[in-house]
């Protein structure tokens, strides 16, 4: 079980698969005012920052479920980092379908959302492991600009414009189907860059060091497009947040 080998070679080096930051994911914890000893359950984990992280700070516990045995080793080799080790497990699986089995304070899917086909697909499977009065943490894309055409939102590297919302029609999509936003941290330009940029240099290393890859020629294609594709597309229009859910 893993993820597309070409997203292991491009995010090898990123502590954070998402355009958040370390200051944003420290915004996000202390706007939700953790408590020491709260559960979380993060589904697609990646490699575990948010999770460490608050744990260091917050003295958080909680269990990560990945796809990619790469990130998942790498957010256990965090914890060690940190001396969390003993308060978060990381665990290689599908997070597609998966519940506690002990209710969680705070149950999170940031950036992920195909697990469960989407957004609301996605809050009815974390509210199966919230206890009451628990809070689910959704990250997600939406349009910081409307794309005027679908070939820009194809730039986007989304399918249609109708993939994501404007960010004001997303807090009322969340309205609608029974939950109140108490909180929300949106990336900035700066984390958008982070992300996005980190991949470059990570490909052409990996390119200088592995030439005979399989995969070398889709690596080098997109070595020699993605920063202007970024440039032109993704950093115009497309922003991301983590909102912070109630059920009512």
């Amino acid at each position: 079980m893993d993820i597309p080998r070409i997203f292991n070679i491009t995010e090898s080096a990123h502590r954070i698969h998402n355009p958040f930051t370390p200051e944003k994911f420290a915004t996000l914890g202390a706007a939700l005012r953790l408590k020491p000893g709260t559960q979380i359950l993060d589904l697609g984990s990646g490699s575990g920052e948010m999770m460490c992280t608050w744990a260091r700070d917050y003295g958080i516990r909680g269990t990560g479920i990945d796809m990619s045995p790469l990130f998942t080793e790498q957010a256990k080799c965090r914890a060690k980092e940190l001396s969390v080790s003993g308060q978060v497990n990381f665990i290689h699986g599908d997070a597609a379908g998966y519940v506690s089995d002990e209710k969680v304070g705070l149950a999170a899917c940031v950036g992920a959302t195909w697990i469960a086909g989407g957004v609301a697909g996605t809050i009815e499977l974390l509210a199966r492991s919230l206890c009451t009065g628990g809070i689910i943490l959704i990250g997600e894309p939406y349009w910081h600009r409307l794309p005027p055409t679908e070939d820009i939102a194809k730039g986007c590297l989304t399918n249609t414009i109708s993939d994501f919302l404007q960010l004001a029609e997303l807090l009322v999509f969340f309205d609608q189907i029974g939950y109140d936003v108490v909180e929300m941290v949106l990336a900035d330009q700066n984390g958008w860059d982070r992300y996005e940029a980190a991949k470059w240099l990570t490909m052409r290393r990996w390119l200088d060091a592995n030439p005979a890859d399989e995969l070398a020629d889709e690596v080098r294609a997109m070595l020699t497009s993605e920063p202007k594709r970024y440039a032109t597309y993704t950093r115009e229009y497309l922003g991301w947040g983590v909102f912070a859910l109630m059920a009512r």
